[in-house]
């Protein structure tokens, strides 16, 4: 499943396609939406906003697509008027005079006004999201010492969307290699030092990967990332020498560095 880094770049190309325009064409696939179909032709979309791997796309008239694509779910820019070949079943449509986004098989969507958006279970079991600007070091540093998260192995919390909403099991990997740490390690046994490195990685990593925005040349679910451990098995470190390993964790794959991570 694509991470934070990737939903936020797609949701960039969405938000360039038609952010500003007035609507010229929407529908929806469900029934329980198709009445909002006639209130949004002519408005615009003012911003798509990710909440994780969730999109909110946020309306003139003040209503809100709440969409999560799960497994399968994929957005398409494409021009307006056209209809791409694929086996995959078409969600929601909306188009502008030049270009239209195309959503396919996602199941979890819904419009949502001001008072449903402030109320919906996911966005608020959610934490906050590891791209938004405004989150800072010393707010994950707090939230790793919290009550709640202290006593939680990294294996999983580093996967729990209401810790960090956004990572996922590359960042994962990759955090804990920049970190020096293991899996199994958790922040309450951590020396003031491992906090501040390890929350620093949590920011700067998924960070990092969405800037790159395309400019390597190897993917993993889109990610334009230079991996220093994921995929790598039976690699040298690049910082200490020592051989890349791989192993499964939480149903995952999983790479460390013994060198590196103790």
């Amino acid at each position: 499943m694509p991470e934070g880094p990737e939903i936020r770049r797609a949701a960039d190309q969405l938000e360039e396609a038609i952010v500003g325009k007035p609507l010229t064409d929407v529908w929806f696939a469900f029934p329980e939406l198709k009445t909002y179909e006639p209130a949004l032709l002519g408005e615009q979309v003012n911003a798509i906003e990710t909440r994780g791997k969730a999109l909110l796309t946020h309306f003139s008239n003040g209503l809100t697509l709440y969409s999560h694509n799960q497994l399968y779910g994929v957005w398409r820019v494409v021009e307006s008027g056209t209809v791409p070949e694929t086996k995959r079943q078409l969600r929601v449509r909306l188009a502008v005079a030049d270009r239209a986004i195309l959503l396919y098989s996602a199941s979890d969507i819904e419009l949502l006004n001001a008072e449903s958006l402030a109320a919906h279970p996911f966005l608020n079991r959610v934490g906050p999201d590891v791209l938004d600007a405004q989150l800072d070091v010393a707010t994950v540093r707090e939230r790793l010492l919290s009550p709640r998260f202290r006593r939680r192995q990294f294996s999983g919390l580093l996967l729990d969307q209401a810790f960090l909403a956004g990572l996922g099991n590359y960042l994962r990997v990759e955090i804990l290699w920049q970190a020096g740490l293991l899996a199994q390690h958790r922040a309450q046994d951590l020396t003031d030092a491992q906090l501040d490195v390890l929350s620093e990685a949590l920011l700067a990593i998924p960070r990092h990967s969405y800037r790159m925005r395309g400019t390597m040349k190897k993917y993993h679910h889109g990610a334009a990332f230079r991996f220093e451990v994921f995929h790598r098995q039976g690699k040298k470190c690049r910082r200490c020498g020592e051989i890349i390993q791989k192993g499964t964790l939480s149903s995952r794959p999983f790479y460390w560095c013994p060198g590196c991570q103790h």
